[in-house]
């Protein structure tokens, strides 16, 4: 499982820096050089699709890593068991 993470880490997105709720907008903003906003706004947007949009943000906070390399959806494997 470890192989899993580590892969993860190693993909150029991160969660954050500019945070509101999890992070996911303000990676992806960061990592392409968009406005925040307009992303946070897209975002919004696609939470209006049925099952998809909340779905893909809830999936993508557990895996990508924040701006420490720590992943959500590790940490929760390794509290459980």
């Amino acid at each position: 499982m470890d192989t899993f993470f580590n892969s993860l880490r190693s993909i150029p997105l991160r969660r954050g820096p500019k945070r509101l709720v999890g992070g996911i907008a303000g990676g992806i903003a960061d990592k392409f050089g968009w406005d925040v906003t307009l992303v946070r706004i897209g975002v919004l947007l696609s939470f209006l699709l049925p099952v998809f949009g909340i779905g893909a943000y809830v999936i993508a906070w557990l895996l990508i890593p924040n701006q420490d390399d720590t992943i959500a959806l590790q940490k929760l494997i390794r509290s459980v068991g």
